[in-house]
């Protein structure tokens, strides 16, 4: 089979102007930026406020592996196969990092015959939104250091800053810097360090934000650290609100693009799910909902990251209720997840036993899916399990998977061929999906009250979504709480930060662990996101390249093309 770039790069696109009047847009809705992107004006919103909304569908996955399970493909075919069957289906996703784009993970635009194009634009630069965070972010360091060289007069703690600089690319030697040397001139002296541009607050307040006003808002509200008698800096404080917000004044405008089957793509922001919320914007949804019958996003990682921060976060502050759940699995995760085989980021995979029938891995690993099926349904929400199919598997594995997955209280559970087909290879997964968002069984609730103390939504999260039997706090994390709550923090819903590579904070315990202990090593505030964010074992908000990293192979062929991107 051709490779993602071959089948994106033959594509038939449609004009952007023709994709916007598929979500009922015109002309004057939309900024162009070439033939095939546009930016969606939010003056649209005076345009759509008297629509019926469509069915709001969140797509989610079992705990991922090195092996991917095809989260964003599955996204995009289920756009298309909808489409197929007749309803008007739009696609919200995030902007990829270029810091995995050209290291190890690789882009985010689906893959084989479900993708979303132009795809090189899609995984590069694209309409410079991160390169705006990036922009954004890094001028309230400055601000900050500025502040202190020119006499201090918000007092302000040096060690007590939390604001880092970021950039977009995987560098784990600026994870840890100093930065003022060289005499007076050059600023204060103090160790800080970087973080990949996606783990900025100011990312995840795009990513939340209602409208340029709620925005210049929540700018203003980000905490950089404190003062020397204990006040909360911030960056409203610095005077640095203002110019931040004119940076995003484009950013904050989703995209539009298509996919192979010219079906309508919104793409914003791109927060990380394992240190941040890890969903597409808020407004991207808003627009989107009101423009079709079905909505199609996505959440980052498993379901006990991107899912449960979907339903507890985004739809607290966007007021949109999900009408059903996909959960996407495979039969070599599961397998894996069983102890079949070990796969490790960068390594060589046994692809042998990956491919061999193993019965009881298989059962053993589908304790994972069970579990993420139940915390999908512990929100109220119905969920269809889509089994992506690849080559290796076997008809009697796909059947095992289905007894279990509807054991577990999914309301179908439905084999995948998004990649292999496109929106042809998703319309069995469509039909489920339909029935069960038109079900009428959707009770949606929160898992836990803002006003509960920090501790306790904390417990509840690591206990009911993660099945953890106690939670410690080093000394470090129960200092932060106490300053957070005596801050006026304590009723912010709370965005754990943990490994995606496990239910618990552990990334070699696989398959359903239970009755483990997190330890909470910090606390981290992000006040004008509208979040805390525990920080459970050793999170890396910078990654690193792998030895071979996939940027090494991306280059250009003869005829000009883009080659080596996936």
């Amino acid at each position: 089979m051709k490779s993602d770039i071959e089948i994106a790069q033959e594509a038939k696109m449609l004009p952007i102007l023709d994709i916007a009047r598929q979500l009922g847009l015109d002309e004057e809705d939309i900024e162009y930026y070439g033939k095939y992107k546009a930016k969606i004006d939010l003056k649209v919103f005076d345009k759509l406020k008297d629509r019926p909304s469509g069915k709001y569908v969140v797509v989610t996955a079992i705990t991922p592996t090195p092996l991917g399970e095809g989260k964003t493909t599955t996204t995009i075919g289920l756009g298309q196969a909808l489409n197929r069957l007749g309803y008007r289906a739009v696609n919200c996703i995030r902007q990829p990092s270029l810091g995995p784009v050209f290291g190890i993970k690789g882009g985010a635009a689906g893959g084989g015959y479900a993708q979303c194009v132009p795809m090189e634009d899609f995984n590069l630069h694209f309409t410079g939104d991160t390169h705006a965070v990036a922009l954004a972010h890094n001028l309230l360091a400055a601000f900050i250091d500025s502040s202190i060289l020119h006499n201090n007069p918000l007092d302000i703690d040096p060690f007590s800053i939390t604001w880092p600089r970021v950039v977009d690319v995987s560098d784990r030697a600026l994870r840890k810097v100093v930065i003022g040397l060289g005499g007076k001139e050059n600023g204060y002296p103090r160790e800080t360090g970087f973080d990949i541009a996606v783990a900025s607050e100011v990312m995840a307040i795009l990513a939340l934000t209602t409208d340029l006003q709620d925005l210049r808002a929540r700018l203003g509200r980000i905490v950089i650290g404190y003062s020397r008698s204990g006040k909360p800096v911030t960056a409203e404080d610095l005077r640095c609100a203002g110019s931040m917000a004119v940076l995003l004044k484009d950013a904050i405008k989703p995209n539009l693009i298509q996919t192979l089957e010219n079906t309508p793509v919104l793409v914003h922001t791109g927060p990380f799910a394992n240190i941040a919320h890890g969903n597409s914007s808020i407004i991207a949804d808003r627009i989107a909902i009101k423009c079709a019958d079905f909505v199609v996003t996505e959440a980052g990682f498993g379901a006990d990251i991107g899912a449960e921060k979907f339903f507890n976060i985004k739809c607290r502050y966007s007021g949109l209720k999900p009408d059903a759940a996909v959960l996407v699995t495979t039969v070599r995760a599961l397998k894996m997840h069983g102890g079949a085989f070990k796969a490790m980021p960068g390594k060589a995979i046994d692809k042998e036993q990956m491919a061999k029938e193993n019965y009881e891995a298989l059962l053993a690993g589908c304790a994972n899916m069970e579990k993420q099926i139940e915390n999908v349904k512990m929100h109220g929400v119905p969920v269809v399990v889509a089994i992506n199919k690849f080559y290796t598997d076997k008809e009697k594995e796909w059947a095992l998977i289905k007894e279990r997955a509807l054991q577990a209280g999914a309301e179908d559970a439905v084999l995948s061929e998004v990649w292999e087909k496109g929106g042809e290879g998703g319309v069995e997964l469509a039909k489920a999906l339909v029935k069960a968002a038109q079900s009428g069984s959707r009770q949606f609730r929160f898992l836990y009250p803002l006003d509960m103390s920090v501790k306790e939504k904390i417990d509840i999260i690591a206990k009911k979504v993660y099945g953890a039997g106690n939670v410690e706090y080093l000394p470090q994390a129960d200092k932060q709480i106490e300053r957070y709550e005596q801050s006026g923090f304590g009723n912010l819903p709370i965005c754990m930060a943990k490994t995606h590579l496990s239910l618990s904070a552990d990334p070699n315990l696989k398959g359903r662990p239970s009755g483990f202990t997190i330890t909470v090593r910090e606390v981290r505030a992000s006040v004008g996101a509208g979040f805390l964010y525990p920080i459970l074992g050793e999170m890396r908000t910078m990654p690193g390249l792998p030895s071979d990293p996939a940027g090494a192979h991306i280059d250009f062929g003869p005829d000009g093309k883009i080659v080596g991107l996936f």
